[in-house]
């Protein structure tokens, strides 16, 4: 369902993706950006995704990321019929691990670029930081929460260090 007020449209290509994009969701609830979640393939619902993707931008949503397996090709379908910044998730899969989705994400073509970050669910977290980075732009309380952020992954590894040291 479309959520008015989502700046952040999280896109997966099957509902079985939803496992690992749970990540993408627990981070930016974490940062209170609004987002909406809606599972659309580029290969079995084309229409619908190219309607999808052409009023992303008058519902006042900021960016994409969009979660795919095997072939992958939602987040460029998507990237291709906006101008919104896309951020590519690879899913594992069972074939090859995830590296077909990789490469089918990061091999578009010069002029559409998708921004595509590793594979699974170490990847669906950090589309939802680069995502927060980039709405920080022009958001002060945004920035804050980043620097906080960092801040306390750094108390995490200095803990850890005095634990085992």
């Amino acid at each position: 369902m479309e959520k008015a007020d989502a700046l952040v449209s999280i896109v997966m290509g099957s509902e079985s993706d939803l496992g690992i994009m749970q990540e993408t969701q627990t981070v930016l609830s974490r940062f209170g950006i609004p987002y909406e979640t809606r599972v659309i393939s580029a290969h079995r619902t084309p229409e619908r995704a190219a309607e999808y993707a052409r009023n992303l931008e008058n519902r006042g949503v900021k960016l994409v990321i969009a979660a795919a397996g095997k072939a992958a090709h939602l987040a460029g379908v998507i990237a291709g019929l906006t101008c919104l910044p896309v951020i590519g998730v690879p899913i594992t899969t069972s074939d090859l691990g995830g590296l077909d989705s990789l490469l089918s994400m990061v091999q578009m073509p010069g002029g559409i670029p998708v921004a595509t970050v590793t594979i699974g669910k170490a990847g669906a977290k950090n589309a939802a930081l680069l995502a927060v980075e980039i709405l920080a732009l022009t958001d002060a309380g945004l920035k804050r929460g980043l620097v906080d952020f960092r801040a306390e992954m750094s108390r995490e590894v200095e803990r850890a260090d005095e634990r085992i040291g």
